[in-house]
């Protein structure tokens, strides 16, 4: 089941406000591949760079949606289990969230799981840049469940 970039940013500025709240828009969602993107003037903290909440926001909406959107399945119900971060360098620009979901084997036993038990974890790998420079690395571990 495919779905394009305006009806994934409606569903997620309905489904999670806060997506809306902070101006998450879609730049790619096909393939496994979710780009998100936000904008500085709405993100940042007292210092003018990016404020930590909401890159682990955009960090976890990106793998949220790239499986979502890998799975094809519209009634799953996907939540964060487990994350971890790392900051590397301070965002003080419009940023951009990527997640891939691999075509792997842990994908394709995700899916062989998600298929017999209808739930099923995979972890994901999200970054965060400005300006093509990587500035937050997420890992997250999500389930998937009807």
């Amino acid at each position: 089941m495919k779905i394009d970039t305006a009806e994934l940013e409606e569903y997620l500025h309905e489904k999670i406000p806060v997506a809306k709240q902070m101006g998450i828009g879609v730049d790619t969602c096909q393939d496994g591949l979710v780009i998100l993107r936000a904008p500085m003037h709405l993100n940042h903290n007292h210092l003018g760079t990016a404020f930590g909440g909401s890159l682990v926001t955009m960090a976890t909406l990106a793998g949220y949606c790239a499986l979502w959107v890998a799975l094809g399945n519209r009634d799953a119900h996907i939540v964060v289990r487990r994350s971890r971060i790392e900051y590397d360098h301070p965002v003080t620009r419009d940023f951009k969230s990527v997640c891939r979901v691999p075509d792997s084997d842990a994908y394709r036993q995700f899916l062989e799981n998600f298929e017999k038990r209808n739930k099923a974890r995979m972890n994901l790998e999200v970054t965060i840049s400005e300006n093509d420079r990587e500035c937050v690395r997420f890992d997250g571990e999500f389930v998937a469940f009807l």
